[in-house]
Parts: C-alpha cells; sequence; structure tokens
C-alpha cells in the first residue's frame, strides 16, 4: 500500500469507497497511477471531464486568469461572467433568457427547487424512482434510492417519486399543487435508463397544463455527452429550468441554473452564492464552451456512442441482460452484480463506474479515440468471457 493511500485513508471522512488506485497524471482520455500505470478513464470524474483531463484550451485560461483576478463575487460586475451568462442562455436555445451560476450539480438542483417554488407559490413536486439528484436534503428529497435517503428522514416535505417513462403515473401524480416536475433526460446513477420521447414530451405538457414548472436535471447529461449539447434537445422540449454542472467548466467546479421564461422576475437575495460565476471559474467554462463547439464533440459523441453501444451488444456473453445509453453514455446491465467485473477492468487498464447493483456505466471523455474505444470494448468482452467462464 502505497503511503498516498495510507495516508488518506488516516484521515479521510470515511465517507467515500475507495479503489486502491493513486492517481497522479491525465492527459485526455488516459490516466496514469503512482506506479506510472497507464488507465483508459471511462469514469472521467463522474462525467465532470468530458473534455478530458488537462484539456490545453482550459489549462491556457485557467493559467492566464489565476494572474489577474481570481475572486469577484456577484455583488459586482464582471466582464468573463457577463460573457458566460449570454453563451449559456445561447446554448439553451429558445425559451431561456437568464443565469444563475453556483458551485456544483446538487447546488444547481438546489437552487432550481427554490425558484420553482418562488414562481408558481406551490411546494410540492414529483420526481422519478430511480432518479438521482444530490445528496443536499432538497436534492436528496427529489433522489429516489433509499439507501441515499433513510439515514436523513424527515426530509424536505412534499415530494413523490413516480415510475421513470410512465407517463399516466406521472399525469395522476401532479395537480395544482405541484411546484414542478424534476426529471433526468437519462438516469445515470438509476441504471443509465433514457426517457422515451413519449414520456418527456408527455411531462412537459403535462406541466403546461397544470401550470407546474419543467426542470430537467442535465448535470450528467449536459454538454455533448449524449450527442447534443444538452440532452433535452434530442426530444425538441422547452424546459422551464435547466440544472447543470460536471463538464461545464472542462473539470473545474461549477454549477449552473438555465432560467426559463415562464418565471417571473426574480428578486435580490431570495437565494444567492459566493463562489459561482467567479473569474477562474468563468473563464474555465468559456473555454470549454469553445472547445465543445470547435472540436464537434456532440457529432463526435454520437458517432462514437454508437459505434460503442454496436461494438458492447456484439459482444453476445449470457451474462449481458441489456445495453442501453445515448451517446457517450453507455449502461451495461448485466446478470450479476457489476463490482466484481469493475475490478476486473481496473486490472486490465480500464476504469468504469457503476450504476445500481448491477450495471457497469461508461463515461469516457468525449475526446477519447476509436481505438481507445475498441480496447475499453475488448477489455470488457475479455473480463466477461473469463467471468463465465469460472
Amino acid at each position: 500500500m502505497t503511503n498516498t493511500i495510507e495516508r488518506e485513508n488516516k484521515f479521510t471522512s470515511g465517507l467515500y469507497v475507495k479503489r486502491p488506485i493513486a492517481l497522479v497524471r491525465g492527459q485526455g482520455a488516459l490516466v496514469w497511477d503512482e506506479t506510472g500505470r497507464e488507465y483508459i478513464d471511462c469514469v472521467a470524474g463522474q462525467g465532470s471531464a468530458n473534455l478530458g483531463h488537462c484539456h490545453p484550451a482550459v489549462v491556457k485560461a485557467v493559467t492566464e486568469q489565476v494572474q489577474t483576478l481570481i475572486t469577484c463575487t456577484e455583488m459586482f460586475y464582471y466582464a468573463g461572467r457577463a460573457e458566460l451568462e449570454q453563451r449559456l442562455v445561447e446554448a439553451a436555445g429558445e425559451g431561456f433568457n437568464r443565469v444563475f451560476l453556483c458551485n456544483s450539480g446538487a447546488e444547481a438542483v438546489e437552487g432550481s427547487l427554490k425558484l420553482a417554488r418562488y414562481a408558481t407559490g406551490r411546494t410540492e413536486f414529483v420526481a422519478a424512482k430511480r432518479g438521482f439528484h444530490g445528496r443536499t436534503m432538497g436534492a436528496l428529497s427529489a433522489t429516489w434510492n433509499k439507501k441515499y435517503r433513510d439515514a436523513f428522514l424527515p426530509l424536505v416535505p412534499g415530494f413523490q417519486h413516480v415510475t421513470y417513462n410512465n407517463l399516466e403515473e406521472l399525469r395522476a401524480a401532479v395537480s395544482e399543487k405541484t411546484a414542478g416536475v424534476i426529471l433526468e433526460v437519462v438516469q445515470g446513477e438509476g441504471g443509465v435508463y433514457p426517457g422515451t420521447p413519449e414520456f418527456l414530451r408527455g411531462a412537459q405538457e403535462i406541466c403546461r397544463e397544470k401550470g407546474a414548472l419543467l426542470i430537467l436535471d442535465e448535470v450528467q447529461t449536459g454538454f455533448c455527452r449524449t450527442g447534443k449539447m444538452f440532452a433535452y434537445q434530442h426530444y425538441g422540449l422547452r424546459p422551464d429550468l435547466l440544472a447543470l454542472a460536471k463538464s461545464i467548466g472542462g473539470g473545474i467546479p461549477m454549477g449552473a441554473i438555465v432560467i426559463g421564461e415562464r418565471i417571473r422576475q426574480l428578486e435580490p437575495a431570495i437565494h444567492a452564492n459566493t463562489f459561482g460565476g467567479n473569474p477562474v471559474t468563468s473563464a474555465a467554462a468559456l473555454a470549454a464552451l469553445d472547445a465543445y463547439e470547435e472540436e464537434r464533440l456532440a457529432e463526435k459523441a454520437a458517432a462514437l456512442g454508437a459505434n460503442l453501444a454496436a461494438k458492447l451488444r456484439a459482444i453476445g456473453s449470457p451474462l449481458i441482460r441489456e445495453v442501453r445509453g445515448l451517446g457517450l453514455m453507455v449502461g451495461i446491465e448485466l446478470k450479476q452484480k457489476a463490482t466484481p467485473y469493475i475490478a476486473a477492468l481496473a486490472e486490465r487498464g480500464v476504469l468504469v463506474l457503476p450504476a445500481g447493483l448491477n450495471v457497469i456505466r461508461l463515461l469516457p471523455p468525449l475526446v477519447i479515440t476509436q481505438p481507445q474505444l475498441d480496447t475499453v470494448a475488448e477489455q470488457i468482452a475479455a473480463v466477461l468471457a473469463q467471468r463465465h467462464a469460472e
């Protein structure tokens, strides 16, 4: 055991299940540990490294910015923040007009819930079974899995959960008391389940009919991950609140709420934070947005993701129940627990994520190459064959 692992085990909070790998460097879709071993990274910071590790444009922007101005709260105006807000509104498209900048996905969800209650004067929410929205108290109330929730009951009241992709169940749950319906376009932590067009478009119609707001959590699906800048753009939706984070800053911590036109004018001080939209994160996010567009990473994610899914389906292992996903957000549902397979892949130089008990989740950087993805598929096939033989 390395000194790094021993020291962190001694002093860390104990809140994380850690793998016995100490990383020291990353570049593109690759990372290296203390021993110099190379891995293909399909964890990518749980989807926060869509641009890969140490993207040169982000490195350059951050390096230059920290020499000029690091802190500037929203008490004052700042040119980089203003440009970023405009760029995010433009990227989100028709129906959006304002942005609140924050620090994380949970903050973006929390803020969205607050704004929905403020805008509607209502107090109840409908979320989805298998949904995951964060671990702070409001976001946790929208999250379904009891393993995250039970230790912290009672949570924020007024939340109920319906079966994902069941439109009739959703329709029955939304009432004149509902402030908002919060959904992931593709459920990530819950098992990589894409929403059907009928369900997502129906959810929007129900919200319009009932006077509720449609809140889409695109913390993991945003920024080209699914083959569009945002996953809802596959379906022609116009959500009212869009919660963003993870890859917004090219790996630098950041979050945002993009606010739709149906939200009435907000009053000062009903919500705020200290670090949101600071000069360093704004510079990183602007560089990241440029890179997503210039490198056509949405198109690349669509093509590479389709190819990867086809290769995984072609494995034909009796251990695979289903391969599903959208773009470069791919889940392999197994007929057994995924943990041993995830450990075996790490031994073969491929880092992947779980999604529930029996799903292997792949979130590779969008800058990954086709040969690297071919290696990932080959190693998955080899692990499945080895485990099946045993």
